[in-house]
């Protein structure tokens, strides 16, 4: 089964089209969502949810048409953190955990006493005078604190030092040890994507540009850097982005579609996504 399943999805808004968009999240893989501020990132997490109304297109979540009553039911099995964590500021995280245990069925105070020591998060404080780093931590404990199947991150590492940072995803990488379990992570920060995604869609001005698996995409792209006479012996359909410098052009192709006699350098994700980027705008 996968966890996410989206065909066709559409939503439009002055000055913005969210448009055509597939894409799937298998069960038990992490995904990996980048794309520019404004790009349509989180308008497709909030269409998941139903949290807005879509134009057209289906969206299925564990396996349930998220537009039917059903779904209700469904929402018990995801973990949401979104760009800003959403508390109520004079609430402590005592006073949280008291809130949710009337809200999810499957609510674990010992699971969540333990993020929020692992965190070093204090009980008694109110929300209000935590700092930003502080609430997506917050946030992070609670979405994972009553047995969801699904999480959902919008920006989760955001406002946080390396070091967390580099111990949160391991947190989500062994989430998703169980193969029941499956991430949806949207997120600007390239280098987390490649630390521990299994695929990576990259969603540019409200179009998908990929949905691919991200080996998959570092064995297929390459790097060439040319003189410009040397560059037009390049096939043209082989480019997928570049740019000119003083010494000459800087290019993403396919391996496949290029001559072996090419010098062809390894690339990297952020690479790949901003020369795609590229590639857009010259269209």
């Amino acid at each position: 089964m996968n966890a996410i399943e989206i065909t066709n999805l559409t939503k439009t808004y002055p000055g913005f089209a969210l448009s055509n968009l597939n894409l799937v999240l298998p069960e038990g893989s992490i995904l990996g969502l980048a794309g520019e501020n404004g790009a349509g990132k989180s308008t497709t997490l909030k269409l998941i949810m139903n949290a807005i109304p879509r134009d057209s297109g289906t969206i299925q979540v564990l396996g349930t048409d998220n537009q039917i009553p059903a779904f209700n039911a469904v929402k018990e099995d995801i973990g949401i953190v979104l760009d800003e964590a959403y508390f109520p500021e004079v609430l402590t995280p005592q006073n949280v955990s008291s809130v949710m245990q009337h809200t999810y069925q499957r609510w674990d105070n010992a699971i969540y006493n333990s993020y929020l020591q692992r965190f070093a998060l204090p009980e008694k404080k109110p929300f209000k005078d935590f700092s930003r780093g502080m609430k997506m931590k917050f946030a992070i404990a609670v979405a994972l604190s009553h047995a969801p199947k699904l999480l959902i991150l919008d920006e989760a590492t955001s406002g946080l030092d390396p070091m967390v940072r580099d111990e949160i995803l391991d947190i989500f990488n062994d989430f998703t040890r169980d193969p029941g379990h499956s991430v949806l992570l949207s997120s600007h920060i390239i280098s987390d994507m490649e630390k521990i995604c299994d695929y990576i869609g990259f969603i540019h001005h409200g179009k998908l540009l990929l949905c691919e698996e991200k080996d998959r995409l570092l064995e297929e792209y390459a790097i060439v850097k040319l003189s410009d006479q040397d560059f037009l012996s390049v096939p043209p359909e082989a480019v997928h982005g570049k740019k000119e410098t003083t010494y000459g052009v800087e290019a993403l192709v396919k391996r496949t579609q290029v001559s072996a006699a090419f010098p062809l350098e390894h690339t990297n994700l952020e690479d790949i996504i901003l020369f795609l980027a590229r590639k857009e705008e010259d269209v």
